[in-house]
């Protein structure tokens, strides 16, 4: 079967050679290549060729190696209870690998056509404290910047080194624009940049705090990793081998704060002054209600959001969670239905042909839970709210992050506190109250008000004992009957 390339596709409808570098993208996975590339594709195909993208990997070769033979093609694959569709996506041009030659891309960033730089590097990506979104200045990757910040190793100190070449040269600073599942994603790095920039120079720290934009986005697609299953039956559907198609649902949304003071793409995106309402309905109804299936869903032994939504008494905890608790802390932005939005996520979540495992979903937990669910926590307490469902996510959490199933076997927990978090837990043991004080003593995820809360610690503390009494499944089975 032929590869995929220029040669064996012509369906692109544009030449990749002929655009300009407009974009560069640190953290070429995935999400970007089934979001932001392909809003970016739409705009290329209809003639404004300034808008390419240069990707960059912050870590591995991995994504650069397989598109590099074909030429930076990739299939697109969406799918929705009609089928799966294909087609070819071609708004990247190169990708770079930062360790290769951090000042390579230091100096693609600081070419005068780069008008945004665009990041999905996910939360742990920005060396900054969930909690709080300080910069984590003891991050060892900034504490290399800071000490090398010519030769960077984070998505902050490439960002802050390529900004200085351009403040050196005189050039206007490109946009930075983050697609990443953080609160007020652009306030947010833009404080973590700022900062690490005034640590570097205290006035070009000042010229980072005034002059450079941080928009803020809300994106909202699900995209699961890529399979040796999906190449299969994606070349079988093309007629060409694709090392690294992306699979993702046809649904695609984009929120975006306009502040472009160099320009940007005329993407098919929603463009709005205030983008936190948007933000949070997504954050805490589809983020939210991943995580905390993903959790109940892995120890329950379910592979897939869709295997969580064919179980009745799962689906029920999703639905409640939504309607029950979430949904009163949400201001809901002007002409938005969320009626309608929250059925359309349980279709989405239930789309067989979208493999979204639940172990994937399940990583980093300790990045993601201060926005996806503690947050919510934090305004139904605050109202006087029960909290009984989100109190369960996040003992599902606790639970996972042992390490060890319900049956005895090891859990591959992916966190960039996973040592820390294994250490509390085996000391504490399968005391429910131990191991809840010892993990909510994490200051960086939990701050210093929510372990201090008895309504948390207590409706917490409860649903953890029941997850290690009795498994995850009775204990969504328990929540479904108290909770009808």
């Amino acid at each position: 079967m032929p590869r995929l390339s220029r040669a064996t596709c012509k369906t692109h409808g544009y030449d990749p050679d002929r655009l300009e570098t407009g974009i560069v993208h640190l953290g070429i996975g995935a999400f970007h290549r089934a979001h932001m590339a392909d809003y970016t594709d739409e705009v290329l195909r209809k003639g404004d060729r300034r808008w390419g993208i240069l990707g960059a990997s912050l870590r591995s070769p991995e994504t650069r190696e397989a598109l590099r033979p074909q030429e930076y093609l990739y299939t697109l694959a969406e799918s929705d209870e009609a089928g799966e569709c294909c087609r070819v996506i071609a708004a990247v041009k190169d990708i770079l690998v930062a360790p290769e030659d951090p000042r390579a891309l230091v100096a693609a960033m600081a070419q005068p056509s780069v008008k945004i730089v665009s990041l999905t590097v996910t939360e742990k990506g920005y060396c900054h404290d969930p909690a709080t979104g300080e910069l984590n200045e003891s991050h060892p990757d900034i504490v290399h910047d800071l000490s090398d910040i010519a030769a960077p190793v984070s998505a902050p100190g490439f960002l802050v080194a390529a900004l200085r070449e351009r403040w050196r040269q005189g050039l206007p600073p490109f946009t930075v624009l983050c697609c990443d599942n953080l609160p007020s994603n652009g306030q947010t790095v833009r404080k973590v940049v700022a900062r690490l920039a005034a640590l570097v120079d205290p006035a070009f720290g000042t010229h980072v705090a005034e002059q450079v934009a941080f928009p803020s986005t809300m994106v909202d697609r699900i995209v699961p990793a890529t399979t040796d299953a999906d190449r299969a039956r994606i070349a079988k559907a093309t007629g060409l081998d694709d090392a690294w198609p992306v699979v993702t649902e046809v649904y695609n949304n984009w929120v975006v704060e306009d502040r472009f003071p160099q320009g940007r793409p005329d993407w098919s995106a929603t463009f709005v002054t205030d983008i936190v309402p948007f933000e949070l309905m997504k954050l805490r109804l589809l983020n939210g209600a991943h995580s905390a299936m993903s959790y109940l869903g892995y120890l329950a032994g379910r592979e897939t959001i869709a295997d969580c939504m064919a179980d009745a008494d799962l689906a029920h905890f999703v639905g409640h969670l939504m309607d029950s608790e979430v949904t009163s802390t949400l201001s809901v932005p002007p002409g938005a239905d969320i009626v309608a939005y929250k059925a359309a996520l349980l279709r989405r979540f239930r789309n067989p042909g979208l493999r979204h495992r639940t172990w994937q979903i399940a990583m980093d937990g300790s990045q993601k839970l201060p926005q996806r669910l503690l947050g919510t926590i934090r305004d139904r307490i605050a109202a006087g709210q029960s909290i009984d469902g989100l109190a369960l996510g996040v003992a599902a959490w606790m639970r996972y992050v042992t390490g060890t199933d319900e049956q005895g076997a090891a859990i591959d927990v992916r966190d960039p506190l996973r040592d820390d978090l294994r250490a509390r837990a085996d000391a504490a043991g399968r005391d429910a109250p131990r191991l809840a004080a010892s993990l909510l003593a994490v200051e960086q995820v939990f701050g210093r008000d929510l372990p201090a809360n008895p309504l948390f610690t207590m409706a917490m503390t409860a649903a953890l004992d029941s997850l290690i009494r009795k498994g995850s499944r009775a204990t969504y089975q328990d929540f479904r009957r108290t909770h009808p």
